[in-house]
């Protein structure tokens, strides 16, 4: 696969800060409960892509006037969090993914494990419906807002503005030796979705494409985190919403010097109508909470708070998504 090289492509920087500017809002959302109650109905971890928004709606999610959501960031892995006054909910490590939150919400309905009860929800930006054991009542995997996905590089990058999917694929084949791609940390829903969308599995990144890295300088690359990108060979995927979000000072801005590429001549900045890569982002909770309230009233059906809650999901760049609050993707049980 050959390309062009080319020199950054200012029309796709000017159209970033146009779209910014446009979504500008002062402040960002605080990380991890804040306000009473800061330990609250609805405790949820889980996925980088999502943990921003879900601070967002905790803020103007309530009933009779009191908070239910309390969304637990993923990072910093240094510092633990109490999600429940139970004895057994204190001091615990962050789970730091879509996968990690999905293994914490299964460990918090398993009977007996050590962390049972402390958690309700769970954040995710991928799909899973692999069996759960029968004890567990299962996972509903709600949607409630739609991510657009391509690629970032360097400002000062001599890889090409305007790829394709397929010159994308190149690159995460290992087909261009002089590129190094990144991939997010082990657990990372949008891992799992971009290596999804290059025909790769994570098997094939161990012995295969062993250009593909998910550490650099010792430390793993963190989903949407322009930062990693400092020199001109690198490329790594991003969440267009994120990018945005970051961009109008909603959330803490981590782009560092990223930009990002179009992909299929389709702009990176109009992320729910004409992106090549597109994806569901997801609450999940208990199959067995479904018609139980708060989990009813917050998360289920498009009436829910959640659904209803427009402004908030779309000022955090996300598109509006028309099955929100559906609860027909629930996992097996085994």
């Amino acid at each position: 696969m050959k390309f062009t090289f080319n020199k950054p492509v200012a029309a796709v920087v000017a159209c970033g800060l146009a779209m910014i500017s446009l979504g500008a809002v002062a402040g960002t959302a605080s990380a991890d409960p804040v306000g009473t109650p800061t330990q609250r109905t609805l405790a949820g971890v889980g996925s980088d892509t999502t943990y921003n928004v879900l601070n967002g709606l905790s803020e103007v999610v309530t009933i009779g006037g009191v908070k239910q959501i309390a969304s637990y960031d993923p990072i910093p892995s240094t510092s633990l969090i109490s999600p429940k006054a139970a004895a057994n909910c204190q001091n615990l490590t962050r789970p730091n993914g879509s996968g990690a939150g999905r293994t914490a919400l299964i460990n918090s309905l398993t009977p007996g494990n050590a962390i049972e009860g402390c958690y309700d929800f769970g954040r995710s930006s991928s799909l899973t419906l692999t069996a759960v054991a029968t004890a567990t009542g299962g996972l509903t995997y709600i949607p409630f807002g739609v991510d657009a996905f391509t690629y970032a590089v360097a400002k000062d990058s001599a890889i090409p503005r305007d790829l394709s999917l397929n010159d994308v694929k190149s690159i995460y084949r290992c087909e261009v030796p002089e590129y190094q791609p990144y991939i997010p940390q082990s657990g990372s829903g949008t891992r799992s979705y971009w290596l999804a969308q290059m025909g790769i599995t994570e098997t094939q990144v161990l012995n295969t494409y062993t250009c593909i890295k998910d550490v650099k300088n010792g430390s793993i690359i963190q989903e949407h985190d322009g930062r990693v990108l400092t020199k001109s060979n690198e490329i790594a995927p991003f969440s267009i919403a994120n990018y945005v979000a970051q961009g109008a000072g909603v959330q803490t801005d981590l782009r560092g010097i990223a930009d990002l590429g179009n992909m299929d001549a389709k702009s990176s900045l109009n992320p729910t109508t004409t992106s090549t890569l597109k994806r569901d982002i997801y609450n999940v909770i208990p199959t067995s909470k479904l018609a139980v309230a708060p989990w009813s009233t917050v998360f289920v059906g498009g009436s829910s708070l959640v659904c209803t809650n427009t402004e908030t999901i779309t000022k955090y760049g996300f598109g509006l998504n028309a099955s929100c609050g559906s609860t027909t993707n629930q996992t097996p049980l085994s």
